[in-house]
């Protein structure tokens, strides 16, 4: 029986309409997760006078999704390399965009925080699972770009969130930007039938044809003869769902570099999104909205993914990365400093690539270090863990406006992270250069992906 592999052949397949069609759909989805994510900043001041709100509680209230989304990336990562990537998806889609609906008709800030914290659940769930599925159909050549442009809906997401706001808010309430998030319930039958799942799993549980069938959209003109057995997930030898097995073959300590690095950025990423208007102001910039700050970030980031998406497919992705965090680290010290309006907006712009976009940019290492069968398991715990630093970084934000600190003192304590992760990349980077030494095929297949 001659053994055919899936991943060679997706590897070597030239970009065509069936890589469209699922970048389109995975775009989709992290664009409405995005949405869904950012909707509570824009409601917030009117949620505050409404429900008569204190500081704290609304910190508290936005808390929720976050402590959802770090538990859904746990359970789902794993979930999906049991249960298959499309399941896992479809689940995550259903709890983010049915209770974010729900959202709208909370009667109070109980109802509203549980609503929040299921919708989490889907909202974290969901981005390592998009990620997987991405990376296992992109072609090698271009994987890392491919998962940075459809990650960049994110920040689509953002801004989309922001603008319906402005137009929406004055005049249907703040109930209404939540019904919009409905639209993905609506397309989710479409969705589901045109987004693959992936060949490895279907391999794993045997459904050869099925996967054979999905091979010759994603390499046409390939067809399963007889005598040929499809073979996937080489170099993986673990079963899937086992955190134990990111530890394994020699992984432990880039895993952890790799935690370090989703932990910094989210703490840098989350501490910017809530405190650089108020910290603006307290400058004294009169520079209009704070909307016009956060669509400058998220523009910021949209460049900086797919930038270093293309960097890291040409050159090296853990060196990009640790070069994108040390310049993050050095933008963020600048801007604690008084500027002129373009170069204000300039830092803004290159913080916003630096923080957002090396975040994406992670999603897109992880999912090439780990192989198919524990690549969620991977992204899954990664994202989870990096879940801390989204929840740390408005809670220090606040803590240094409360110390009333001078302004380079609060700048400097959110590059600090940048720094950590530099040196978190460097060393991530310094172990792969020496199992790229090792004569272990797995050392060498695993290398080679990443650089």
């Amino acid at each position: 029986m001659q053994k055919i592999d899936a991943n060679k052949i997706i590897d070597e397949a030239k970009f065509n309409p069936f890589h469209w069609m699922v970048l389109f759909w995975c775009a989709l989805i992290i664009i409405f997760d995005g949405y869904d994510l950012v909707i509570y900043g824009v409601v917030l001041p009117v949620l505050m006078k409404e429900w008569n709100l204190s500081p704290l509680e609304a910190g508290a209230l936005g808390s929720y999704a976050l402590f959802g989304m770090m538990a859904g990336a746990l359970i789902f990562g794993p979930l999906s390399d049991k249960i298959g990537r499309k399941k896992a998806i479809t689940i995550c889609v259903v709890l983010f965009s049915g209770f974010t609906v729900l959202n709208g008709f909370a009667r109070n800030p109980t109802e509203f925080g549980i609503c929040r914290f299921i919708a989490g659940l889907g909202i974290g769930g969901v981005m390592p699972n998009v990620v997987a599925l991405m990376s296992e159909y992109a072609p090698k050549k271009i994987r890392s770009t491919l998962v940075a442009i459809m990650f960049s809906g994110y920040s689509v997401g953002g801004m989309l969130s922001a603008g319906l706001g402005m137009v929406m808010l004055p005049s249907y309430g703040w109930q209404s930007v939540f019904y919009v998030a409905g639209i993905p319930l609506l397309l989710l039958p479409v969705i589901m039938k045109f987004l693959p799942e992936s060949v490895g799993f279907m391999v794993k549980q045997g459904r050869t044809e099925e996967a054979a069938a999905v091979l010759s959209r994603v390499q046409p003109g390939f067809k399963l003869k007889a005598g040929e057995q499809l073979e996937a997930a080489a170099g993986g030898k673990a079963k899937g769902g086992n955190v134990l097995d990111l530890f394994r073959e020699g992984r432990a300590l880039q895993t952890v570099m790799l935690w370090v690095a989703f932990f910094c950025c989210l703490l840098m990423v989350y501490a910017l999104a809530s405190w650089l208007p108020k910290l603006m102001n307290k400058a004294g910039y009169g520079l209009g909205s704070s909307l016009s700050f956060l669509l400058v970030l998220n523009f910021g980031a949209i460049f900086g993914a797919v930038g270093g998406g293309w960097l890291g497919d040409k050159f090296n992705m853990p060196r990009v990365l640790m070069v994108f965090c040390a310049i993050a680290a050095a933008s963020l010290c600048l801007l604690g400093f008084k500027s002129s309006t373009g170069v204000l907006y300039t830092l803004i712009a290159i913080a916003g690539a630096t923080t957002i976009g090396t975040q994406i940019l992670l999603y897109a290492l992880g999912a090439q270090f780990y192989s198919m069968s524990i690549r969620s398991t991977g992204l899954g715990w990664a994202s989870g863990i990096g879940r801390n630093g989204a929840i740390v970084g408005p809670i220090l934000g606040g803590a240094l406006m409360a110390a009333e600190l001078p302004l380079q003192a609060n700048f400097l304590a959110f590059a600090v992270p940048g720094a950590i992760a530099a040196v978190a990349m460097t060393v991530f980077s310094l172990r792969e250069r020496a199992r790229l030494r090792q004569p272990s095929s797995v050392s060498h297949t695993r290398a080679a992906a990443i650089g």
